[in-house]
Protein backbone atom coordinates (compact mmCIF):
# COMPACT_ATOMS: atom_id res chain seq x y z
CA UNK A 1 0.00 0.00 0.00
CA UNK A 2 1.32 3.47 -0.93
CA UNK A 3 1.31 6.25 1.39
CA UNK A 4 0.91 10.50 0.95
CA UNK A 5 4.60 11.75 1.89
CA UNK A 6 5.51 15.11 3.02
CA UNK A 7 7.19 17.24 0.90
CA UNK A 8 9.93 19.35 2.63
CA UNK A 9 12.20 22.01 0.76
CA UNK A 10 15.35 20.52 -0.52
CA UNK A 11 18.99 21.37 -0.45
CA UNK A 12 19.85 21.67 -3.93
CA UNK A 13 23.51 20.12 -3.90
CA UNK A 14 23.22 17.77 -6.98
CA UNK A 15 21.01 15.51 -8.54
CA UNK A 16 21.60 12.35 -7.05
CA UNK A 17 22.07 14.36 -3.48
CA UNK A 18 18.20 15.57 -4.05
CA UNK A 19 17.13 12.51 -5.22
CA UNK A 20 18.62 10.44 -1.95
CA UNK A 21 16.78 13.09 0.09
CA UNK A 22 13.39 12.88 -1.56
CA UNK A 23 13.67 8.81 -1.45
CA UNK A 24 14.73 9.05 2.50
CA UNK A 25 10.56 11.18 2.42
CA UNK A 26 9.17 8.11 0.47
CA UNK A 27 9.55 9.52 -2.96
CA UNK A 28 10.61 7.03 -5.28
CA UNK A 29 12.89 8.75 -7.41
CA UNK A 30 15.12 8.05 -10.90
CA UNK A 31 16.94 10.34 -13.69
CA UNK A 32 15.33 12.47 -16.74
CA UNK A 33 17.24 13.53 -19.04
CA UNK A 34 17.90 17.21 -20.43
CA UNK A 35 14.71 16.29 -22.55
CA UNK A 36 12.61 15.33 -19.47
CA UNK A 37 12.64 12.68 -20.32
CA UNK A 38 13.16 9.18 -19.30
CA UNK A 39 16.39 6.87 -20.30
CA UNK A 40 15.69 4.52 -23.06
CA UNK A 41 16.00 1.04 -22.75
CA UNK A 42 19.44 -0.45 -22.72
CA UNK A 43 20.23 -2.52 -25.33
CA UNK A 44 20.12 -5.74 -23.54
CA UNK A 45 16.44 -4.62 -22.59
CA UNK A 46 15.60 -3.07 -26.15
CA UNK A 47 12.84 -4.91 -28.24
CA UNK A 48 11.46 -6.54 -24.43
CA UNK A 49 14.46 -8.84 -24.47
CA UNK A 50 14.04 -8.63 -21.01
CA UNK A 51 10.77 -9.27 -20.46
CA UNK A 52 9.45 -5.82 -19.21
CA UNK A 53 8.79 -2.59 -20.67
CA UNK A 54 8.33 1.25 -19.17
CA UNK A 55 4.69 1.09 -19.07
CA UNK A 56 4.50 -2.64 -17.40
CA UNK A 57 2.07 -2.60 -14.88
CA UNK A 58 4.49 -4.33 -12.15
CA UNK A 59 8.14 -2.65 -11.27
CA UNK A 60 10.75 -5.59 -11.12
CA UNK A 61 9.74 -7.93 -14.40
CA UNK A 62 13.18 -6.67 -15.24
CA UNK A 63 16.58 -7.47 -13.57
CA UNK A 64 18.59 -4.57 -15.48
CA UNK A 65 20.39 -2.50 -12.82
CA UNK A 66 20.51 0.24 -14.70
CA UNK A 67 17.29 2.86 -14.96
CA UNK A 68 16.10 2.50 -18.34
CA UNK A 69 12.75 1.28 -17.48
CA UNK A 70 11.32 4.97 -17.35
CA UNK A 71 8.98 5.05 -14.20
CA UNK A 72 8.90 1.17 -13.19
CA UNK A 73 12.86 2.12 -12.07
CA UNK A 74 11.91 4.61 -9.92
CA UNK A 75 13.14 3.62 -6.35
CA UNK A 76 13.22 4.76 -2.54
CA UNK A 77 16.99 2.38 -2.08
CA UNK A 78 19.96 4.37 -1.37
CA UNK A 79 21.69 1.42 -2.60
CA UNK A 80 20.17 1.22 -5.64
CA UNK A 81 20.83 5.03 -6.38
CA UNK A 82 23.80 5.31 -5.21
CA UNK A 83 24.96 2.27 -7.17
CA UNK A 84 27.39 2.05 -10.09
CA UNK A 85 24.77 1.01 -12.78
CA UNK A 86 23.17 4.34 -12.10
CA UNK A 87 26.44 6.73 -12.09
CA UNK A 88 26.59 7.40 -15.50
CA UNK A 89 22.66 8.26 -15.50
CA UNK A 90 22.67 10.92 -12.47
CA UNK A 91 25.89 12.41 -14.10
CA UNK A 92 23.96 13.07 -17.40
CA UNK A 93 20.78 14.08 -15.92
CA UNK A 94 19.02 16.96 -16.92
CA UNK A 95 16.24 16.85 -13.62
CA UNK A 96 15.32 14.61 -10.80
CA UNK A 97 12.05 12.97 -11.49
CA UNK A 98 9.73 10.62 -9.18
CA UNK A 99 6.55 8.36 -10.08
CA UNK A 100 3.80 9.87 -8.75
CA UNK A 101 1.64 6.94 -7.82
CA UNK A 102 4.75 5.48 -5.75
CA UNK A 103 4.15 8.16 -3.40
CA UNK A 104 1.05 7.96 -3.12
CA UNK A 105 -0.06 10.95 -4.90
CA UNK A 106 -1.73 12.10 -8.45
CA UNK A 107 -0.36 15.00 -9.96
CA UNK A 108 -2.96 16.86 -12.54
CA UNK A 109 -0.42 18.42 -15.20
CA UNK A 110 -1.57 22.06 -16.50
CA UNK A 111 0.44 22.71 -19.66
CA UNK A 112 -1.02 26.21 -19.69
CA UNK A 113 -1.93 29.48 -18.78
CA UNK A 114 -5.62 28.36 -19.71
CA UNK A 115 -5.45 24.72 -17.85
CA UNK A 116 -4.14 26.81 -14.97
CA UNK A 117 -7.50 29.15 -15.17
CA UNK A 118 -9.57 26.29 -15.69
CA UNK A 119 -8.60 24.12 -12.41
CA UNK A 120 -8.78 27.54 -10.78
CA UNK A 121 -11.85 27.51 -11.13
CA UNK A 122 -13.06 23.62 -11.25
CA UNK A 123 -10.55 21.96 -8.20
CA UNK A 124 -10.43 22.46 -4.81
CA UNK A 125 -7.10 24.19 -3.40
CA UNK A 126 -4.55 21.80 -3.28
CA UNK A 127 -0.31 21.69 -3.05
CA UNK A 128 0.80 23.76 -6.33
CA UNK A 129 3.81 23.63 -7.82
CA UNK A 130 5.60 26.18 -10.39
CA UNK A 131 6.66 24.11 -14.49
CA UNK A 132 7.89 26.18 -16.98
CA UNK A 133 4.37 26.88 -18.88
CA UNK A 134 1.90 25.99 -16.35
CA UNK A 135 1.84 24.16 -12.85
CA UNK A 136 1.11 20.80 -11.26
CA UNK A 137 -1.33 20.71 -8.64
CA UNK A 138 -0.79 17.40 -6.40
CA UNK A 139 -3.38 16.08 -4.57
CA UNK A 140 -2.94 12.75 -1.99
CA UNK A 141 -4.42 9.87 -3.64
CA UNK A 142 -3.36 7.48 -6.60
CA UNK A 143 -5.50 6.79 -10.07
CA UNK A 144 -4.50 5.60 -13.63
CA UNK A 145 -2.18 8.28 -15.20
CA UNK A 146 -3.81 9.74 -18.30
CA UNK A 147 -3.19 11.81 -20.59
CA UNK A 148 -5.00 14.66 -22.71
CA UNK A 149 -8.12 14.50 -20.40
CA UNK A 150 -8.63 17.80 -21.70
CA UNK A 151 -7.14 20.52 -23.39
CA UNK A 152 -3.36 21.22 -21.58
CA UNK A 153 -4.62 18.40 -18.96
CA UNK A 154 -2.43 15.39 -17.89
CA UNK A 155 -3.36 13.51 -14.96
CA UNK A 156 0.48 11.71 -13.64
CA UNK A 157 0.07 8.88 -11.27
CA UNK A 158 0.39 5.52 -11.24
CA UNK A 159 2.24 4.46 -14.04
CA UNK A 160 3.89 7.74 -14.51
CA UNK A 161 6.70 9.97 -13.90
CA UNK A 162 6.81 13.92 -12.96
CA UNK A 163 9.67 15.98 -12.90
CA UNK A 164 10.66 17.24 -9.44
CA UNK A 165 10.36 21.40 -9.74
CA UNK A 166 10.51 21.93 -5.67
CA UNK A 167 7.97 21.21 -2.82
CA UNK A 168 5.48 23.64 -4.00
CA UNK A 169 3.03 25.71 -1.82
CA UNK A 170 0.11 25.28 -0.31
CA UNK A 171 -1.56 22.23 2.00
CA UNK A 172 -1.85 18.74 0.15
CA UNK A 173 -5.67 17.75 0.36
CA UNK A 174 -7.33 14.11 -0.80
CA UNK A 175 -7.98 13.58 -4.53
CA UNK A 176 -11.20 14.67 -5.49
CA UNK A 177 -13.90 13.12 -7.21
CA UNK A 178 -13.48 15.67 -10.08
CA UNK A 179 -10.46 14.84 -11.01
CA UNK A 180 -11.26 10.86 -11.17
CA UNK A 181 -13.95 11.59 -13.19
CA UNK A 182 -11.59 13.16 -15.64
CA UNK A 183 -9.91 9.76 -16.31
CA UNK A 184 -13.28 8.06 -17.17
CA UNK A 185 -13.93 10.62 -19.47
CA UNK A 186 -10.67 10.82 -20.96
CA UNK A 187 -10.36 9.91 -25.09
CA UNK A 188 -7.02 9.08 -24.67
CA UNK A 189 -4.98 6.98 -22.02
CA UNK A 190 -1.32 7.20 -21.40
CA UNK A 191 -0.69 4.34 -24.23
CA UNK A 192 -3.26 4.92 -26.81
CA UNK A 193 -4.92 3.00 -29.11
CA UNK A 194 -2.78 4.05 -32.30
CA UNK A 195 -3.98 5.14 -35.68
CA UNK A 196 -5.29 2.14 -37.39
CA UNK A 197 -3.00 1.79 -40.88
CA UNK A 198 -4.69 1.22 -44.05
CA UNK A 199 -2.59 0.16 -46.80
CA UNK A 200 -3.29 -1.07 -50.37
CA UNK A 201 -3.13 -4.79 -50.38
CA UNK A 202 0.25 -5.92 -52.43
CA UNK A 203 0.84 -5.41 -56.03
CA UNK A 204 -0.80 -8.39 -58.17
CA UNK A 205 -1.24 -10.44 -55.24
CA UNK A 206 1.74 -11.83 -54.35
CA UNK A 207 3.80 -13.15 -51.35
CA UNK A 208 5.05 -9.86 -49.64
CA UNK A 209 8.60 -9.98 -48.88
CA UNK A 210 8.37 -8.38 -45.68
CA UNK A 211 5.94 -11.17 -44.23
CA UNK A 212 8.69 -12.48 -43.56
CA UNK A 213 8.67 -12.68 -39.45
CA UNK A 214 12.29 -12.16 -39.19
CA UNK A 215 12.54 -9.59 -42.04
CA UNK A 216 9.64 -7.70 -40.27
CA UNK A 217 10.87 -8.24 -36.59
CA UNK A 218 14.11 -6.85 -37.28
CA UNK A 219 13.17 -3.48 -38.97
CA UNK A 220 10.47 -2.91 -36.43
CA UNK A 221 13.33 -3.76 -33.82
CA UNK A 222 15.80 -0.99 -35.56
CA UNK A 223 13.03 1.35 -35.37
CA UNK A 224 12.62 1.14 -31.51
CA UNK A 225 16.78 1.53 -31.14
CA UNK A 226 16.80 4.16 -33.58
CA UNK A 227 14.53 5.71 -31.32
CA UNK A 228 15.49 4.50 -27.97
CA UNK A 229 19.12 5.52 -28.59
CA UNK A 230 18.41 9.40 -29.67
CA UNK A 231 19.98 12.03 -27.46
CA UNK A 232 19.03 15.04 -28.52
CA UNK A 233 16.24 16.05 -31.15
CA UNK A 234 13.57 13.57 -30.03
CA UNK A 235 10.63 15.17 -32.21
CA UNK A 236 12.97 15.04 -35.70
CA UNK A 237 14.27 11.81 -34.97
CA UNK A 238 10.30 9.70 -34.44
CA UNK A 239 9.05 11.72 -37.32
CA UNK A 240 12.01 10.14 -39.41
CA UNK A 241 11.87 7.14 -37.79
CA UNK A 242 7.67 6.55 -38.55
CA UNK A 243 8.58 7.77 -41.83
CA UNK A 244 10.88 4.87 -42.79
CA UNK A 245 9.15 2.45 -41.16
CA UNK A 246 6.09 3.55 -43.38
CA UNK A 247 8.13 4.19 -46.68
CA UNK A 248 9.52 0.27 -45.81
CA UNK A 249 6.60 -1.53 -44.80
CA UNK A 250 3.46 0.94 -45.35
CA UNK A 251 1.88 -0.15 -48.80
CA UNK A 252 2.42 -4.17 -48.40
CA UNK A 253 -0.42 -4.50 -45.77
CA UNK A 254 2.56 -5.76 -43.28
CA UNK A 255 2.34 -3.61 -40.31
CA UNK A 256 -0.02 -4.51 -37.52
CA UNK A 257 -1.23 -2.85 -34.57
CA UNK A 258 0.98 -4.73 -32.12
CA UNK A 259 3.93 -3.34 -34.53
CA UNK A 260 3.01 0.58 -34.46
CA UNK A 261 2.40 0.38 -30.53
CA UNK A 262 5.74 -1.09 -30.36
CA UNK A 263 6.40 2.30 -31.84
CA UNK A 264 4.48 4.74 -30.20
CA UNK A 265 6.05 3.10 -26.93
CA UNK A 266 9.34 3.56 -27.42
CA UNK A 267 8.69 7.04 -28.44
CA UNK A 268 6.71 7.63 -25.44
CA UNK A 269 9.56 5.65 -22.99
CA UNK A 270 11.64 8.81 -24.24
CA UNK A 271 9.01 11.81 -23.20
CA UNK A 272 6.97 11.99 -26.12
CA UNK A 273 3.32 12.88 -25.47
CA UNK A 274 0.52 10.69 -27.52
CA UNK A 275 -0.45 13.13 -29.23
CA UNK A 276 2.81 13.98 -30.73
CA UNK A 277 3.11 10.59 -31.52
CA UNK A 278 0.08 10.50 -33.25
CA UNK A 279 1.05 13.85 -34.99
CA UNK A 280 4.16 12.31 -36.10
CA UNK A 281 2.35 9.07 -37.69
CA UNK A 282 0.25 10.95 -39.52
CA UNK A 283 2.52 13.64 -40.71
CA UNK A 284 4.70 10.82 -41.87
CA UNK A 285 1.33 9.16 -43.59
CA UNK A 286 0.63 12.42 -45.79
CA UNK A 287 4.16 12.55 -46.46
CA UNK A 288 3.98 9.50 -48.30
CA UNK A 289 0.86 9.69 -49.74
CA UNK A 290 -1.03 7.18 -47.80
Amino acid sequence: MTHAVPIRREVRTGHLALALHLASLGLPVLPLRAGKGPLGNCRTCAGNACGGRPNMKTPGLCACPRPCHAWAAATTEPRILTSPAWATAWRDAGVVGYHPGGAGVTVVDLDDADAVAWARATLPPTRTVATTRGEHWIYSGTMRSVNGVRPGVDLKSTMSYARWLGPGTGTLTDLPDVVRALAEKAPTAVRPAPRAVTVPAPARGGRCRHRSPAYLERGIAMAEQRITDTVSGVHATVYRTFLAVLSAHGRCGCLTEEHIARLFTAAQAKGESPRHCIDAWSNALTALGM
